[in-house]
């Protein structure tokens, strides 16, 4: 077969040459090209070892195992590296070789570092014990969220802790910031990888890296994320359509999204002011869980001019009818208070500076972020303080965690 292709391969060289020669004005260099091409197929058809088969014998020769085939010698290795990749299925994370851990950045979603991962990256143990600041000078991972992603998958492994928000990648984060009504943040979301395991441990600094400004929009998360904790993260703990049997508990309200919401304003005929909440944050965890959020706040997200008080009362005694008195009680007292400041579009959330007494624990490399998380960690209901009240297992948000994000903005 190798004999026939380059005998083929030389009498096409060769026709082309004289096609040239005939057809075309001369080119020296063009001929000397062509015919060194002649010489060199030549050349190889007389040490190839498969000049020497007979011709005539090739139909009729016997198989003979250890004989010459092409495929032979890949297939072998391909059988070796699969043996070795099973072992290396079952081996722990420490004992990964270069090529399964690449594979898991892959799968992971920053495949962009794999380049980097192959030439630095040994084994598994190699990743477990790099430093943030490893990942950022061997593996050139310097966008600040990819490197904290990592670092909990890592601190995680280590830890030999099943978390089920680590079954949520990022893809379904973006699903999920639909359903909480914030689609406008899906491109920053998902080109810093945010998945399931990150919305346990987001700060707010992290969600103004996102570019995330709005104070409106931080309690949205919020309360998004504290719902998703009671759920153990059920990725289908959103309801997202009306059920029939439904009887509109705040147990269930508290569940809504953002679609759902729309749709609880067309069955109380303010259908024409329901595309107004697309974009606005609104869900049915935001309204029930935000002491600050009552039908005044709902009425300015829909652009309900003020000058239009039945239509304003109507939505205020819907609203007060779907959240339930004891939540109406809550938002009440929240709104008597002195310190009360109601929820605007406008209010932005600002870095928190850091002050004297914080330097120290930066230089040792020991600042704790946990207490800066958008959404505290702590849902045992035991834990409440007797401002927060239980809906249906829900924990209500204590406005004292709220005042303290207002305040993100004004420290010195």
């Amino acid at each position: 077969m190798g004999i026939e292709c380059l005998w083929f391969t030389g009498r096409l060289i060769q026709q082309l040459l004289v096609v040239t020669i005939v057809s075309i004005q001369p080119n020296i260099l063009y001929c000397k090209l062509i015919l060194l091409l002649w010489h060199s197929c030549l050349e190889r058809i007389r040490r190839t070892q498969s000049g020497n088969f007979p011709a005539d014998d090739l139909g009729l020769a016997e198989f003979r195992r250890g004989g010459l085939r092409a495929t032979a010698g890949p297939r072998l290795s391909r059988s070796k590296e699969t043996k070795g990749q099973k072992s290396d299925y079952n081996a722990p994370f420490a004992q990964w070789s270069t090529e399964r851990v690449c594979n898991w950045l892959e799968d992971f979603g920053l495949g962009q570092y794999v380049i980097f991962a192959r030439q630095w990256v040994t084994s598994g143990h190699m990743l477990l014990t790099a430093t943030p600041q490893d990942m950022e000078k061997e593996m050139g991972i310097k966008h600040p969220l990819h490197r904290k992603k990592l670092v909990l998958a890592i601190k995680s492994i280590n830890a030999k802790q099943d978390e089920k928000s680590a079954q949520l990648d990022h893809i379904w984060v973006t699903r999920w910031l639909d359903d909480i009504g914030l689609p406008q943040y899906k491109d920053q979301f998902h080109e810093a990888r945010v998945d399931g395991r990150m919305l346990q441990y987001l700060t707010v600094n992290d969600l103004l890296f996102l570019k995330v400004t709005s104070q409106l929009h931080h309690l949205s998360i919020k309360c998004a994320i504290h719902v998703l904790h009671i759920n153990g993260f059920n990725p289908h703990c959103l309801r997202r359509r009306p059920v029939e049997e439904s009887n509109g508990s705040p147990s269930e309200v508290v569940q809504w999204s953002n679609h759902r919401v729309m749709e609880w304003l067309r069955s109380v005929d303010l259908a024409e002011y329901a595309p107004n909440l697309r974009g606005s944050g609104v869900h049915g965890a935001l309204i029930l869980l935000e002491p600050r959020f009552n039908g005044d706040t709902l009425a300015m997200l829909l652009n309900i001019p003020p000058q239009k008080t039945l239509l304003r009362r109507h939505l205020t005694t819907n609203f007060n009818v779907l959240i339930g008195p004891e939540a109406q009680q809550e938002k009440r007292e929240i709104t008597e208070s002195t310190a009360y400041t109601p929820l605007t579009t406008t209010a932005k959330v600002r870095p928190k500076k850091l002050g004297f007494s914080h330097f120290g624990n930066l230089r040792k490399k020991k600042f704790d972020e946990s207490t800066d998380y958008i959404c505290p960690m702590d849902t045992n209901p035991g834990a409440t303080n007797g401002s927060q009240k239980n809906y249906g297992g829900y924990k209500g948000l204590s406005p004292v965690t709220d005042r303290e994000l207002d305040q993100v903005g004004h420290t010195d």
